[in-house]
């Protein structure tokens, strides 16, 4: 036990740092709480923790004690160096007391770096480090080491969580967006264009309006795989997404349905307008595989070609039926010319 006004039992502060772990908030506020506990268990001058980001290198500082925003400053560009302290016990797993030193105003500091380690399978996971520091003379006693252990212990299980839940909720996105996107393309799938549809119909009956609906099939794609391979196809398919994407507007939905035939929803009588800009676009992509890249569009409108989803996809079947018969790169109607 120390001398200099320490409590009796520094695990007294324990409680304070495990109810900082056990509630709810940011990364940043459970630690500052968790260090806090570590301020009142061995009364330090100044205190620190960092943690390593998977998407930064190095260190970067998450709690603080006892620095102005200058201190703070050199702290968090000193421990880029591999020897620094901080740095050694994240990357050794090794805690060190009393470790002396000298501060830039010639006076003698003590300082304790305790690492933040993680069992994953047996194998331990560095994730940071915490690290206080005193005005020599201090040595810390057995209860003292043993207090700031769990402490560092319980900042690495908040870390730990935080990084579990943010992987949850990665996750979590991933399998959403994988639900209603092509994987290849990331436009609509079939399932999602189909929901929209279904949506913009509904919108449209009440209101009285329009709704455009196009698909288009690459020209020729069998033969690009065939001599291009199945990466050429793919290229091809990618690129096509990537014009559509690029040429439509907010209100738009455009989306893969299968193989090389894409989709458009368009609310309003715009269809048309849109499906030929899309071609456009498509006819100056360069060629993939010694083949020009174009496509042919049937286009169909809501509720002139059809009064419901089935029938207007019908319908803008029929208008790429007659585009395909036309020539590589044509877009046809969904009614067939009278005469």
């Amino acid at each position: 036990m120390s001398t200099d006004g320490q409590p009796s039992d520094p695990r007294t502060s324990l409680p304070g740092a495990i109810g900082a772990v056990a509630g709810s908030g940011e990364l940043e506020t459970v630690l500052d709480g968790v260090l806090a506990a570590g301020v009142a268990a061995v009364r330090p001058a100044m205190g620190a923790i960092f943690i390593s980001d998977p998407d930064r290198p190095g260190l970067q500082l998450v709690a603080s004690h006892g620095m102005d925003d200058g201190a703070i400053a050199r702290l968090a560009g000193e421990v880029a160096d591999p020897a620094h302290p901080f740095s050694a016990a994240a990357t050794s797993r090794v805690a060190t007391f009393d470790r002396e030193a000298t501060m830039p105003d010639g006076s003698a500091f003590v300082g304790a770096y305790l690492p933040l380690i993680v069992s994953s399978r047996g194998v331990d996971v560095p994730l940071g480090s915490i690290g206080l520091g005193w005005p020599a003379p201090r040595i810390l006693d057995g209860a003292e080491r043993e207090t700031l252990t769990a402490i560092a212990a319980l900042a690495a299980v908040a870390v730990d969580r935080a990084r579990l839940a943010s992987t949850a909720t990665e996750r979590s996105e991933w399998f959403e967006r994988m639900a209603h996107t092509d994987p290849l393309t990331g436009l609509a799938n079939e399932r999602t264009v189909g929901r929209i549809l279904e949506l913009e119909l509904a919108r449209a009956g009440r209101q009285g309006s329009e709704v455009s609906f196009a698909m288009f099939d690459v020209d020729d794609f069998q033969a690009t795989n065939r001599d291009g391979g199945n990466e050429a196809g793919d290229d091809v398919l990618r690129r096509v997404a990537a014009v559509l994407a690029e040429s439509v507007r907010l209100v738009d939905t455009v989306g893969r349905i299968g193989g090389d035939e894409f989709v458009l929803v368009a609310p309003g009588s715009a269809g048309m307008t849109v499906a030929r800009r899309v071609l456009d676009g498509i006819a100056a992509l360069p060629a993939v595989a010694g083949r020009p890249i174009t496509v042919s569009a049937g286009v169909a409108r809501f509720p002139i070609d059809g009064a419901d989803a089935e029938s207007l996809i019908s319908a803008a079947k029929d208008g790429l039926a007659r585009a395909r018969a036309e020539g590589r790169g044509t877009v046809a109607s969904g009614i067939a010319p009278a005469g």
